[in-house]
């Protein structure tokens, strides 16, 4: 599977917890095939005096939907995230990994859109595209194939 991550930090040294996390994909989940620069905007959804510090990148795993979801999970958890958001309740947060787009390989070169949905994950993202901070380095990462 190749996965489209969205990765976004608003609390202590952001750059850095990013990078951190980068790190974690790569030994925990797959390898990072591109990855963006640093896109920072305001808060979305939420009142904040902190801005936050985004990426995006692609990554190339053997996880199905849901482990994907526990992988990135566990890593926001090792990098101190407490509190998920719910009920389209925001709040800061150290790290919060979304899963934006995912494309099933098949073993062959040519990637197919991939569309999941259960009660906690549902790919693509229903979001993604009214948001700058994930729409702008999506791009990027896709311009970069």
């Amino acid at each position: 599977m190749l996965y489209y991550l969205s990765l976004g930090s608003n609390l202590g040294d952001r750059e850095q917890t990013l990078n951190a996390a980068k790190r974690l994909i790569e030994q925990q989940i797959g390898r990072i095939t591109r990855c963006s620069s640093f896109f920072y905007s305001e808060p979305w959804g939420f009142e904040s005096e902190h801005g936050f510090c985004n990426l995006c990148c692609a990554v190339e795993t053997p996880l199905t939907p849901l482990a994907m979801l526990s992988a990135t999970q566990a890593i926001e958890q090792a990098l101190g995230r407490t509190k998920k958001s719910s009920d389209g309740h925001y709040s800061d947060r150290t790290i919060d990994i979304d899963i934006i787009r995912a494309f099933d390989k098949n073993g062959n070169e040519k990637a197919y859109y991939f569309q999941f949905s259960t009660f906690n994950l549902v790919i693509p993202h229903p979001l993604w595209q009214k948001r700058d901070f994930v729409r702008i380095p999506l791009a990027e990462i896709e311009q970069n194939k």
